[in-house]
Formats: C-alpha cells, sequence, structure tokens
C-alpha cells in the first residue's frame, strides 16, 4: 500500500493530464462503464463518503470529506484507490481541488469561445487556484480578476498564481458585478447561500462554471441566467438534482425542466454548439477521483518501471 501526500498529487498528476483523464471518464461513464452510488451524507453535509466503480478494469475508488466551511482549508478528504494488485492512499483535498478544476477545464473547452481571453474567478478559497489553472489549460487566458470577500485575500492569491502565470494579468477586487462585466468566462467557487450576481450585470456572450454551491440550500446562480442560457451542462443530472441548489430551485420553480439539461459524458459524444449564455454546474461525481486516482497509480507505475 502506497501513501500520497497533496505534493505527491501535484508532482505525478498535472492539470492538462488531470483534465485529460476526467475527460475520458466522463466519457466512459456514459458508456456505462462506471457504477456511481449515491453519495452518503451525513451531519447536514459535514461529512460526505463518495466511491466509483470502473468495471472495465476492476478497479475502484472511495473518498471520504470533511467540511467545516468556517476553517482553512474548509475540505479534509482521503481517496483510496484499489485495484491491478495495487491499493493508493491519498491526501484528497488535493485530489477534489485538482478533479473539480479539471471538470470545469473540459466543460469551458466545449462551451466557452476558443479566443476566450478573460476570466473572472468568484471566491478565494481553496477551490480558486485549480479554477484558474484549468481554464488557463482550456482557453489563451490573458487577465484574470479575482473576486473575493476580503481584498486582502484575493490580493494574497493573485500575488501566488502571478509566480505561477508571469504571462497572465491579474487583478484583485471585492466588486463583483463589475469583475464579471468584461468576462468571457466566469468561476464561482464560493459557498453562498444567495445568487453571487444578476443576469444584467452578465454579457451576452459568456460561459459561466459554478462548482462551489453543493448543498440545496446554496446558490451561486441566478434563477434567470439558467432561464437564459443556451446550453445549462451537469455532470450528472441525478446529482444536480439531489444537491444543486440552483438546479432544485430553476426545476421547482418552473424556470427549468430537467429534460433541458445536458449531461456532460453526453455533450462529449454530441458536442453542443454553444452561443450566447452557457452554464456548467458540478457537484462532482465519483468518476472524477477515480480518474485522478488512477492517473495517480499510472505515473506510479511508469516511473517504477
Amino acid at each position: 500500500m502506497k501513501v500520497l501526500s497533496a505534493r505527491d498529487v501535484r508532482r505525478a498528476v498535472p492539470m492538462r493530464t488531470a483534465v485529460r483523464a476526467v475527460r475520458e471518464a466522463f466519457r466512459e461513464l456514459a458508456d456505462g462503464s462506471f457504477v456511481l452510488p449515491p453519495r452518503q451524507v451525513f451531519g447536514d453535509g459535514k461529512v460526505l463518503v463518495m466511491s466509483a466503480y470502473h468495471a472495465p478494469t476492476g478497479t475502484a475508488v472511495v473518498k471520504t470529506i470533511g467540511i467545516a466551511l468556517d476553517q482553512v482549508p474548509a475540505i479534509r478528504a482521503t481517496v483510496v484507490w484499489t485495484g491491478n494488485g495495487t491499493q493508493l492512499v491519498a491526501e484528497g483535498s488535493s485530489i477534489t481541488t485538482l478533479r473539480t478544476g479539471a471538470v470545469v477545464g473540459v466543460a469551458t473547452d466545449l462551451l466557452a469561445a476558443a479566443d476566450a481571453e478573460r476570466l473572472t474567478v468568484i471566491g478565494t478559497g481553496a477551490q480558486a487556484p485549480d479554477q484558474v489553472r484549468a481554464v488557463v489549460a482550456a482557453r489563451p487566458i490573458a487577465d484574470v480578476v479575482l473576486a473575493g470577500r476580503s481584498a486582502e485575500r484575493a490580493e494574497r492569491l493573485a500575488q501566488e498564481l502571478r509566480a505561477e502565470f508571469p504571462e497572465v494579468r491579474f487583478t484583485a477586487g471585492t466588486e463583483v458585478d463589475a469583475a464579471v462585466a468584461d468576462a468571457q468566462i466566469i468561476c464561482c467557487a464560493t459557498s453562498s447561500a444567495t445568487p453571487l450576481f444578476s443576469v444584467d450585470a452578465l454579457p451576452e456572450h459568456v460561459h459561466v462554471n459554478a462548482i462551489g454551491a453543493f448543498r440545496p440550500t446554496m446558490r451561486e446562480l441566478p434563477r434567470d441566467l439558467l432561464a437564459d442560457a443556451t446550453t445549462v451542462l451537469v455532470d450528472q443530472r441525478e446529482a444536480a438534482m439531489e444537491e444543486s441548489g440552483e438546479i432544485i430551485d430553476a426545476v421547482t420553480s418552473g424556470t427549468l425542466t430537467t429534460t433541458a439539461l445536458v449531461e456532460l459524458g453526453e455533450a462529449l459524444t454530441t458536442p453542443p454548439t454553444p452561443s450566447g449564455r452557457t452554464v456548467f454546474k458540478s457537484v462532482g461525481v465519483g468518476c472524477q477521483d477515480w480518474a485522478i486516482a488512477a492517473a495517480l497509480e499510472h505515473s506510479l507505475h511508469r516511473v517504477a518501471g
């Protein structure tokens, strides 16, 4: 059994590798290659257990997650991957942010304008850096606006990312409406219970990723955006209808129908033709964790060989 740290994960699976792995996992999800039991939720979302079984290889992953929104980091997790005569135990928070970034990279590649250069990230917590890394991997980003409740924290994150991406211009601030006004791609990574902006604040052509709201009581996106969007992409309909506050609200109110939701795996098989405003809403599914863990195991096996 191998025990791996967050540094081990990052060293073995860079973002571009993660995006490729997650893209293929969603293709296989659409083909029926995965068994994904419902996520187990304990203590009003304070503890989560996710699992996935990949039938073609007979490999599986189980992740336990502890969430405390008043702590830093807010998410602490452990991932166990089993198969091919190997068992890996890995620090799971790094896998969670990496796979969440990667799925945003996949969705952005499907729906954002090919020449999109301007990105806005709302939220400056643990998920934010991988949101930037993923979108930079998918599009020729030149300008990034980081918007958060704390100007100091936003600027600190901007400084860290400037060192990693010296060719990109980073601006930090706290005014969300100003941050989204000229964006071509927006990533929402907050624990907000109310929409972060109004639909009127958005450009007519923009792609919005929302990954932060993971409970039915949370909402990052306004209802009108889901009504207005030409494509509403989700990682999985069933998961979105159980856990996404925005999707549940929109469907319950009659603003959106479940048949209007496009699953990511389906979109990879039959790509939509994006126009106007598009949305990707992710609550995360187990095949993403499997994809990163499998890439991690492959990297270690390659090094050992």
